[in-house]
């Protein structure tokens, strides 16, 4: 299998998937499959079409059970630079104004955990196992905890990093992680179900919208009051926002443009 072969990236209707190709390598990552995670994300935001993406990865056994640990893949960083890939693939998403989702097959593992935890959403398998085992071979999951530490209980997440044995995906959900948890014969169904809730809304909306939650985070009360007061002044002034008013009051669904 080529690297190029090693992610798949699909238009589907509205949405757009992702998906890790390395079932034999548990869907782990490197290099490679980071570059071309980052080049799916950009690919669905230039297309106009696109109004969601779905992150999930080949097989039924693993999501991602984080970095590739193989001789000359594991634990490979260019000092040279001030960043590392797997850190701006994270930012990537933290960025992205199309909605994420996802689809966890299998296993989410370390670095997995970080993919789980940049998404907007996420949709389990009943029997996927999830963790941050990085203390077993003497590391740390620390760009991960930059997005954990704001979704779960700060106990647990301790409890999670300092020990590094697994949970359910039914401990998963309970600790904030997840959406839903379905048997995988629904997988796909319940992926479908969400994305379909997703796409019929106002794109401007929720591209605007997303961009604001991003924005906000990092503001005081006041601050983000300040903001959100302009946005919601700005969104009234859209195409889709007069549309939906139009719509609301003509008894009839709306015909979004996205502008």
């Amino acid at each position: 299998m080529t690297e190029s072969q090693e992610v798949l990236l699909e238009r589907r209707g509205p949405a757009f998937w992702i998906t890790i190709n390395r079932p034999d390598k548990r869907n782990a990552l490197h290099a490679g499959v980071i570059a071309a995670m980052r080049q799916g994300i950009r690919q669905a935001h230039a297309d106009p079409e696109v109004q969601a993406i779905v992150l999930t990865a080949a097989g039924d056994k693993a999501f991602c059970a984080g970095g590739d640990l193989q001789p000359g893949k594991g634990f490979a960083f260019d000092f040279s630079k001030p960043s590392v890939d797997y850190a701006d693939l994270m930012r990537d998403a933290q960025n992205a104004t199309l909605p994420i989702i996802a689809r966890v097959n299998g296993t989410c593992m370390a670095g997995g955990m970080g993919l789980l935890c940049m998404v907007d959403m996420a949709v389990a398998a009943d029997h996927a196992l999830f963790g941050l085992p990085e203390v077993k071979v003497g590391v740390f999951p620390m760009q991960v905890l930059s997005l954990l530490k704001d979704l779960m209980p700060r106990r647990l997440m301790r409890e999670w990093a300092l020990t590094g044995e697994p949970v359910t995906a039914q401990d998963a959900l309970t600790a904030g992680l997840l959406n839903y948890v379905v048997p995988a014969a629904e997988l796909d169904a319940k992926t479908e179900w969400l994305v379909a809730r997703l796409v019929d809304k106002s794109p401007t909306a929720i591209r605007r919208g997303k961009y604001a939650m991003r924005a906000i985070d990092a503001m005081s009360f006041d601050q983000a009051m300040a903001y959100t007061e302009s946005q919601i002044a700005l969104l009234a002034m859209t195409e889709d926002a007069k549309e939906g008013l139009a719509a609301f009051n003509e008894r009839r669904k709306p015909a979004w443009t996205g502008r």
